[in-house]
């Protein structure tokens, strides 16, 4: 008997080329809505997932046939669930998500994330030209994932099938790897079957002898490909020398062209060692062209592809930046600083809040309470009172002149959050999973909101209300009064502090999720979002039309706040979780690579930096004349600003 399906038998719900007509309900789950590509083995449907009833949710159906011999339907099988474990295993932005997997009607199915987009090698049918800074953008990130897969733990991984109809550009112009059918677990030393696609695949690579230098290879014959439209499958194998870039696209810079001929060297030895050595020499194409071009002359000095770094060690234009004052407390200091009337404030998780005569940099007082304290303190100038939170769960409110407590409240769970003070009221979050609204001045409670989850990042409150996100990853905007407005949900959590452009109605969230997410202020309505390499845990900052904001993948962010697209980056070797600072054309954070530093608003190029002895993860702050920040070397550093 056929083996029957919600529309009738198997055979009813192919077509006269073998693929599912649309309306097919696979597994009462997957309802197929149309195909979007195929071969001799198979098809890949665009499907609406029916475990979503109130919701369109799409994903990407990818369908295996079994051969009639049952050795050649053992090896199919065989290799379509390697390529569902590898994936199973992945967590990274530009691979596609699994999310099942299947067997039906004597054939086998892939459910992944559906990307909607084109591949680059239909891009370059439809295009007349590609833009070179975008082709750049591009391979920075195909460096980034492979790389990804070469450091996979506890087996690296192959892809050995770089080419243009395997990298997906999605709608947000972001790179997207796709089909993962022939990636291999490497082990060094085996041969390997000779499988690729001829043209991109390496000279080793038919001999078996299969490496992640092979990868560079390919990477590099794809992007010889989309720069010069010179397609390499017609050509002779390995003559890519034959065709000089600049000779097809004279828009191609020393630089760019220079990185693509290492990676396509015949020797191994002679690529680029691996893809993040490729990736600074992009990144050096990129945001420093000169030095870029510097590194294709022989005997020139090899170059980091650092935005702008023109000196070392804490030293700038005027010398070294020595700190005003330096004050030690007894242990890390993880939150920002704050000022009021000639007073700074820190808190330490030695427990105490400190004091600090911002002129000297004399000790004046502390309060010590009975937990470590991870949040900036908060001034309400109007009743003058000093705010803040501590992990011994209570939220307390000192004279800032002298220290003394006026009022405390005690939360469910610990503090983590730094208060904001507006409407006379003042607005935190607990590990409880509730935010509270005070009476700044009193204490006197008026309202908790339940989130579900910890809340961590600063509220924001605006003329009618607190916007404020929790690690279940979501993200509410709440009426003064405490009632719900709206809600949008992250794919992770938030613990980032969102940041609203008041005049433009604009609300900017970072997540775990490695989003930064742009919402209608009123509404929460979805206007873009732009993904990084890492989560988000920095708040971003606004000038003007530029968005500047740090990612756990080593990089500070500026992109245009109303379009998201990118105006320049900056990476350094660790993460940044140190919200950033905007000041007169400058912009200030530190780095969990103990540095802080100063870089132009306009460009990102480094003006200066200067050594901690640990990890800086607080925000920093700036008051009369000077940038307060603390760093988990448990000192609080007060620098000069250096026009």
């Amino acid at each position: 008997m056929p083996e029957t399906t919600q529309f009738g038998t198997a055979e009813d719900n192919y077509g006269d080329e073998g693929a599912l007509k649309p309306n097919t309900i696979l597994i009462n789950r997957y309802k197929v809505l149309g195909t979007l590509g195929g071969g001799g083995q198979g098809a890949v449907y665009q499907c609406r997932d029916l475990n979503f009833p109130d919701a369109k949710r799409l994903v990407a159906l990818k369908e295996m046939h079994y051969p009639g011999d049952a050795s050649m339907r053992a090896t199919t099988m065989q290799t379509f669930q390697r390529e569902a474990n590898i994936l199973a295993t992945l967590a990274h932005p530009a691979i596609p998500k699994i999310f099942d997997f299947f067997d039906q009607n004597n054939r086998a199915y892939l459910v992944m994330e559906y990307i909607n987009g084109n591949d680059l090698e239909n891009l370059l049918t439809k295009t007349k030209e590609l833009p070179l800074d975008k082709i750049v953008e591009w391979a920075i990130d195909l460096c980034d994932v492979l790389h990804y897969l070469h450091s996979h733990s506890p087996d690296p991984i192959i892809f050995r099938d770089v080419k243009p109809a395997n990298i997906m550009i999605d709608s947000l112009g972001k790179v997207r790897l796709i089909d993962f059918g022939i990636a291999k677990i490497f082990v060094s030393g085996v041969k390997n079957t000779m499988i690729g696609t001829e043209g991109y695949s390496a000279p080793e690579q038919y001999k078996g002898d299969v490496n992640p230098l092979s990868d560079i290879y390919s990477l590099g014959a794809t992007l010889h490909h989309i720069v010069t439209r010179k397609d390499p499958r017609l050509e002779p194998p390995f003559s890519f020398s034959e065709r000089p870039l600049r000779q097809f696209n004279e828009k191609v810079s020393p630089g760019l062209e220079a990185v693509i001929n290492k990676s396509l060297e015949t020797e191994p030895a002679n690529r680029f060692s691996s893809c993040e050595e490729m990736k600074q020499s992009l990144l050096a194409v990129r945001y420093n062209p000169a030095a870029a071009q510097a590194q294709s002359v022989p005997g020139a000095g090899a170059q980091t592809g650092m935005v702008g770094t023109d000196f070392f060690d804490g030293e700038d234009l005027f010398g070294s930046i020595e700190p005003r004052w330096k004050f030690k407390t007894e242990d890390e200091i993880r939150g920002g600083p704050t000022s009021f009337r000639g007073l700074a404030f820190v808190g330490s998780y030695d427990t105490n809040v400190w004091a600090i005569d911002i002129e000297s940099g004399d000790f004046r007082w502390k309060y010590a309470t009975n937990g470590g304290i991870a949040v900036a303190p908060t001034v309400d100038e109007g009743s003058k009172l000093v705010l803040f939170g501590s992990e011994d769960h209570s939220f307390t409110a000192l004279d800032y002149h002298t220290g003394r407590i006026s009022w405390s409240y005690t939360a469910n769970d610990r503090i983590r959050c730094t208060a904001r003070v507006a409407h006379d009221h003042v607005f935190f979050g607990s590990d409880d999973g509730r935010v509270y609204a005070l009476v700044s001045g009193t204490g006197r409670y008026l309202w908790e909101y339940d989130m579900g989850g910890p809340v961590r990042g600063q509220p924001y409150v605006t003329r009618d209300l607190i916007i404020v996100g929790a690690e279940t990853g979501d993200l509410v905007g709440l009426e003064l009064s405490g009632q719900r407005k709206w809600s949008y949900r992250t794919r992770r959590a938030i613990n980032a502090a969102p940041l609203v452009d008041e005049i433009e109605g604009i609300c900017y969230i970072g997540s775990f999720d490695g989003y930064m997410y742009a919402l209608d202020a009123s509404s929460g309505y979805s206007m873009w979002r732009y993904r990084t390499n890492g989560p988000i845990i920095s708040a971003a900052s606004l000038a003007n039309d530029m968005l500047i904001f740090g990612s756990a993948d080593g990089t500070l962010y500026a992109i245009n706040s109303e379009s998201s697209k990118e105006k320049w980056r900056f990476s350094i070797e660790k993460p940044i979780v140190s919200s950033p600072l905007i000041h007169e054309g400058k912009v200030y954070f530190g780095g969990t690579d103990s540095y802080f530093y100063c870089l132009e608003l306009k460009t990102g190029k480094e003006l200066w930096k200067f050594q901690t002895e640990d990890s800086i993860t607080s925000a920093p702050y700036v008051t009369e004349n000077v940038i307060l920040f603390g760093s988990m070397d448990r000192t609080l550093y007060a620098l000069p600003l250096v026009d």
